[in-house]
This record gives structure tokens, sequence and C-alpha cells, in this order.
């Protein structure tokens, strides 16, 4: 499948992605310590939901745009609904922050942020929107044009003992799973303690329960936990009928409020009957 970032700014799996990735970088904060973040497919960091690309697609309608509406949120989606509220005016929802804007809105000073982006015209886009988001920033780093794979195996372990690895690919490969457990088995055995966040569309869901199982049989990998959220019955395998996150040493404060949060965003996302959701230890 394409999952090019900039069609599908702000979907149902953006929302989902982004919420798991706000909680567990607030467990990163939690201690004094530095952390260190790969994000290793970033895209452009900021979208435009007006936008050609965006607006081929108007698939923001059914994602943020339903939470923007509400005022019962938990508190774990109201933080990131607040972060998204921050780049847009209150009458229009015009602005989508991608993975690595939620990083850099965490970081501290003693923190630092890596970002890779293979496309030639995102990782240009990617650099720009960086200096002009964040132009005092100097712990971000942008690698233009960099395989997130071959940087992941290069940068680790890093000189900070603490941090996370978000890997959420285009899936323009037929192989990208296969992509995924070659690249946690090369960072597991370089950095074990490290938090591992994969993003993955589901299709089939018995893809996605054999990428879960080659994951948890990889050598020195022991906490493994995983969130599936279906909107629609999975009929169709030919459609993104939902999309997962997988995380290798999953943070403590996430687990706990895994069940709240998804308890909520489900049927919120729903686009048939069939709508449901998964949380399990691997």
């Amino acid at each position: 499948m394409n999952y090019r970032h900039s069609y599908h700014a702000g979907n149902f799996a953006d929302v989902l992605k982004h919420v798991l990735q706000c909680v567990a970088l607030e467990y990163l904060q939690q201690k004094d310590k530095p952390f260190w973040l790969l994000d290793t497919h970033a895209g452009i960091g900021m979208y435009d939901l007006q936008g050609e690309q965006a607006q081929k697609t108007g698939e923001a309608t059914d994602g943020i745009a339903r939470l923007l509406a509400r005022d019962d949120l938990p508190p774990a989606i109201q933080r990131y609904v607040e972060w998204v509220k921050q780049v847009n005016s209150p009458e229009q929802l015009r602005w989508y922050p991608g993975s690595p804007w939620f990083s850099a809105q965490h970081l501290r000073p003693q923190d630092s942020l890596t970002l890779c982006e293979m496309h030639p015209q995102d990782s240009g886009a990617l650099a720009e929107n960086v200096r002009s988001e964040f132009p005092a920033a100097k712990q971000i780093k942008v690698l233009e044009q960099t395989n997130g794979y071959g940087a992941l195996k290069a940068l680790l372990p890093p000189p900070q003992k603490r941090g996370m690895v978000l890997i959420d690919p285009p899936f323009e490969q037929r192989d990208e799973f296969e992509q995924v457990v070659r690249a946690l088995t090369d960072g597991v055995r370089r950095w074990a303690t490290g938090i591992y966040a994969v993003w993955y569309p589901i299709k089939d869901p018995l893809t996605i329960g054999d990428f879960h199982q080659k994951v948890k049989r990889i050598a020195g990998v022991e906490k493994v936990f995983a969130v599936d959220l279906l909107i629609r019955t999975a009929t169709d395998r030919s459609k993104l009928n939902g999309c997962g996150m997988l995380f290798i040493n999953p943070p403590f404060g996430l687990t706990e409020q895994i069940h709240d949060i998804m308890d909520y965003l489900t049927p919120l996302l729903a686009q048939d009957r069939g709508a449901e959701y998964q949380s399990i230890w691997l």
C-alpha cells in the first residue's frame, strides 16, 4: 500500500499513533535523566489539511476532526488534542502536526531528537519545517535523504541510556514487515533497554498476527505490547481496515491507561459496527 503521510494527515491512524506517542513521551519526562528519540520515517513534520494531497482524501474529517468536536475527552487524549489546537485557530482546522512535532514539544534542554526521512522532497520539507518551527532547538537533528533502518543500525546505542525509537514506515514495499523485524532485531541487539514503537496498517488481521509472533521471537525481547484498532469489519482486505502500535519495553504509564484511551477512541473513530480493539501482551 502507499501510505505517504501527506495524503492521510490527521486520519484515524494518526490519532491512534500520536495519542500513544505522546503518552510514551510523557512517561520519559518523569525522570530528570536525559533521553534520546529517533524517528526513522519522519515525513515532513507539519501538514496542510487544505493542501491538494490532504484534500484528495479528506481523511482528517473522520480522524482528528471528530475529537475536536468533543468536550468529554479523557486526560491522555485531551493533552494530545490541545497540542493540535495549538497550531490552529479556533475557527479552522488547517494544520496537522506529524510525529516529529509532537516529539519536539516534549524535549527538555537535556534531551535530543534525530529525524530521518528518505523521500527527497519530503526530507527537504522536513528540514525547512524544523528550522521554521524550532529555530533555537539545537538538540534536533534532521538526517535528509537517509534510510531510517540504516540510521537505526548506525546510531544505536545512543550516549543516553533512555529513549525511544519510533518506526512508522509508509508500507510501500511488500516486505516492509520483514524489514521492520530485521530493524528491531538489530536495534534490540545494540540497545536492549530502549523503547521501540512501531506503527503498522491493518488490512488482513492474519498478517498482523504473523508479524506479532516474529517480533516476539526476536532474541533478547522480553516485553512486547500491541494495540490494534479496527475501524470496520476486515472483510475487504484491499482496504485500510485499521492500524496498530507495537511496543517493545512499553512504558508503564501507557499500558496502565490503554483501556481508558481505547474504550473512548474505538467507538468515536468507528466507520461501521465491526469496529473493535485489542491490547495484548505478546
